[in-house]
C-alpha cells in the first residue's frame, strides 16, 4: 500500500501559476500527476520515474514542470503560465517498484479564472 497526500490547489487568475506537492508514505519507482475535468476523461498530465525520466502531456509543455525529490518521496508540480483550461481536479499517482498498478492521491482542485 501507498499513501498520497496532495496540496497546493487552489484558485487563480489566468497566467497565473501554483505549485502542487504531493508525499507519498514509501518509496516509490514512479509518482505524477492527472487531471479530471467536468464532462472529460481523466487524462496524464506529467510523470517522473526516480531516475529522472519526465513524461508531459502536449498541452503543458513549457507551461509546466515536474520535480521530484527522491529523500522525501514527493513529487511536484509548477504550473506556470495557467490557462482557464488547466481548470480541474488534479490527482497524484505513484506506481511502486515491480508494480503494474498504481495508487492514486484524494485529488486537489485547480481552478483558473479567465
Amino acid at each position: 500500500q501507498v499513501q498520497l497526500v496532495e496540496s497546493g490547489g487552489g484558485l487563480v487568475q489566468a497566467g497565473g501559476s501554483l505549485r502542487l506537492s504531493c508525499a507519498a508514505s514509501r518509496s516509490v519507482f514512479s509518482m505524477g500527476w492527472s487531471r479530471q475535468a467536468p464532462g472529460k476523461q481523466r487524462e496524464l498530465v506529467a510523470d517522473l520515474t526516480v531516475g529522472g525520466v519526465t513524461n508531459y502531456v502536449d498541452s503543458v509543455k513549457g507551461r509546466f514542470t515536474i520535480s521530484r525529490d527522491n529523500a522525501k518521496n514527493t513529487v511536484y508540480l509548477q504550473m506556470n503560465s495557467l490557462k482557464p483550461e488547466d481548470t480541474a481536479v488534479y490527482y497524484c499517482k505513484a506506481r511502486p517498484f515491480g508494480a503494474r498498478s498504481e495508487y492514486w492521491g484524494q485529488g486537489t482542485q485547480v481552478t483558473v479564472s479567465s
